[in-house]
């Protein structure tokens, strides 16, 4: 049996830091430098850490290094923060290709890989590695290569089936298989159809013991103020936007105090899984941030830490945030109807063993020793 493909190339040491842009708007004419960006990307670093960053040389003004914060900005100067390169933490390199064809590739992305730039993770993403397997693979000309792309997210420690797009066809009907999954439970859609264009399946370990076969999951996923987050962090909301799992109890531990479940969702609100199983009372099991009712586990420390790392930025939050790992969920089957084709494609993901039942890892073993 030949071994899947896989892609891959490991991270250089360092990345090769980033580059912000911006023009003076009329609005932010008369501005000093420093009340630009402490006030416009406060978000990024405090104050202290926007002096530094200007004193180091890293703002140029219209091509020209400026170091003082109190320089006066005029309408249309070019604005241009260089952040120097950093270590990017530890993440796996290697990807799994589970199917690909002319306009789509589908991945088993390893947990601990972020998917798309974020935070300290600019460069050690799936779609850098997208980006470089189709560089150093094609010789098309430039215009003509395929650029794939994630149509969909999945948590940094969650593992499995990651769509990519090939082009823009593709991306875009796929875009909208997603979209109508969350317009059905909206109520937006047509009700009479169980599925639409894809459905996905997941794999999970909570704790505790889940009593029912069946739970149908359909609590409301909002966001809150968080410290180290600063778009806000996604929890269980009355006030938030519709979102449905159905959960399938497969194998009870209960010397281990834990459930394996199966999880079908329709809608794809984002860490939805993590905070439906956390809000009836089992979160993933190891799950960092998420606790009991669809909360994280410190919601009232609102205090944000002003101290800042070497680059001038924020230092790395002391309490968890959504992209830490330590959680068992993967992405293990998904059935799409091809973007292009209309073909039903059946895609599964190999299960990590802490996610198998009993009767499925005495299965692979006798595979293995076969």
């Amino acid at each position: 049996m030949a071994s899947p493909k896989k892609i891959g190339i490991p991270w250089p040491e360092f990345n090769d830091g980033l580059s912000y842009d911006d023009v003076v708007r009329p609005s932010d004419a008369g501005l000093t430098l420093i009340e630009f960006y402490s006030t416009k990307y406060k978000s990024s670093a405090p104050l202290q850490g926007w002096l530094q960053r200007i004193k180091s040389d890293q703002i140029t003004l219209d091509a020209r290094v400026v170091t003082d914060p109190n320089t006066i900005l005029r309408v249309g100067s070019k604005l241009v923060y260089h952040r120097i390169p950093w270590k990017e933490p530890d993440a796996p390199h290697t990807i799994e290709v589970l199917y690909e064809d002319d306009d789509i590739i589908a991945l088993n992305k390893p947990s601990g890989l972020q998917v798309l730039p974020g935070g300290l993770f600019q460069q050690r993403t799936v779609l850098t590695q997208l980006q470089w397997e189709t560089n150093n693979k094609s010789t098309i000309e430039a215009h003509q290569k395929p650029h794939p792309v994630p149509v969909h997210r999945l948590g940094r420690g969650t593992s499995g089936i990651l769509l990519c797009a090939k082009t823009k066809l593709a991306r875009a009907r796929l875009a909208s298989y997603f979209a109508d999954g969350t317009s059905r439970i909206e109520g937006k859609g047509h009700t009479n159809q169980e599925l639409g264009k894809i459905a996905k399946i997941y794999r999970a370990l909570v704790s505790g013991i889940i009593n029912n076969d069946q739970v149908t999951i359909n609590q409301p996923i909002g966001m809150v103020k968080y410290p180290g987050v600063a778009k806000g962090l996604y929890v269980a909301s009355q006030s938030g936007k519709p979102a449905l799992s159905v959960v399938h109890v497969l194998e009870r531990n209960v010397k281990e105090n834990s459930t394996l479940v199966q999880v079908k969702i329709q809608s794809g609100r984002p860490h939805q899984i993590r905070i439906h199983l956390s809000f009836i009372g089992h979160p993933l099991l190891g799950d960092p941030l998420y606790a009991v009712g669809g909360q994280p586990k410190c919601l009232d420390c609102d205090f944000l830490d002003e101290s800042f790392a070497e680059d001038g930025g924020y230092t790395r939050p002391s309490k968890p945030v959504p992209g830490d790992c330590g959680y068992h969920l993967h992405a293990h089957r998904l059935f799409l109807s091809h973007p292009i084709t209309n073909e039903i494609i059946e895609m599964i993901a190999p299960l990590p063993s802490i996610l198998q039942t009993h009767e499925e890892a005495i299965a692979q073993a006798q595979q293995t020793t076969a």
